[in-house]
């Protein structure tokens, strides 16, 4: 499974990708926004240069000529940009258009198997199910990783699997066992997947046990 961060901020995508383990970035309007007055083009491009990934970006245009219009954009300013698009029917006319102009695209807001089969037919790169929207709606989100994993596997779409909304580490577990391709999540998760209470006290049994040790000599 590929490992995206969910962040405009530089510093945090600074700190991943220290880890050897980040794959890509994904980001959008709200996320840059919290960024401060930050020129879009400059920023983008700066996180672009610290990731060797893809790095989704969403439009903000909700008519098919202006996505078109922000996409081609975006992806002039870097190699690695992925444009994000909502899922939605003139999303879909802009990413058969990006399909056939070699763009890759992410299909996001995506809440139904349905959906994601219809993006995948579309020719998105990635689809973008909010698992965490779900759950929170009272809904099963991982059913909806494994019936997108089962449509896509019997079909041979290429599109891949991007869990999205993620709110705890199970949710990573869940996810890489009904076959997601890619989990994107905040830097907290990504902490989060470190941590368990044994390795600490294991830890810090260790050290003790070799304090003492030194402390006989």
């Amino acid at each position: 499974m590929k490992f995206f961060l969910d962040t405009a901020n530089l510093d945090e995508i600074r700190d991943l990708a220290s880890w050897g383990i980040l794959d890509g970035v994904t980001t959008n309007p709200s996320l840059i926004s919290k960024e401060g007055n930050v020129d879009i083009q400059k920023h983008l491009t700066a996180i672009c240069d610290m990731v060797h990934g893809p790095v989704s970006m969403e439009v903000i245009a909700t008519d098919t000529k202006g996505m078109l219009k922000e996409g081609r954009n975006y992806v002039s300013w870097a190699d690695n940009i992925v444009v994000k698009v909502p899922m939605t029917e003139e999303g879909m006319q802009a990413v058969k258009i990006f399909r056939e102009e070699g763009i890759e695209t992410n299909v996001t807001l995506v809440f139904s198997a349905n959906q994601a089969l219809i993006a995948a037919k579309a020719g998105a790169t990635y689809v973008s199910p909010f698992i965490g929207r779900l759950d929170d709606a009272g809904n099963d989100g991982m059913t909806l990783i494994h019936e997108i994993r089962t449509i896509f596997d019997n079909y041979h779409f290429g599109t891949e699997i991007l869990a999205a909304s993620i709110r705890h580490p199970r949710h990573i577990t869940e996810a890489a066992l009904a076959g997601s391709d890619v989990a994107t999540m905040p830097r907290k998760i990504f902490k989060m997947l470190m941590k368990h209470p044994k390795t600490d006290e294991g830890l810090a049994k260790f050290l003790a046990d070799w304090k003492k040790r030194k402390s006989k000599k």
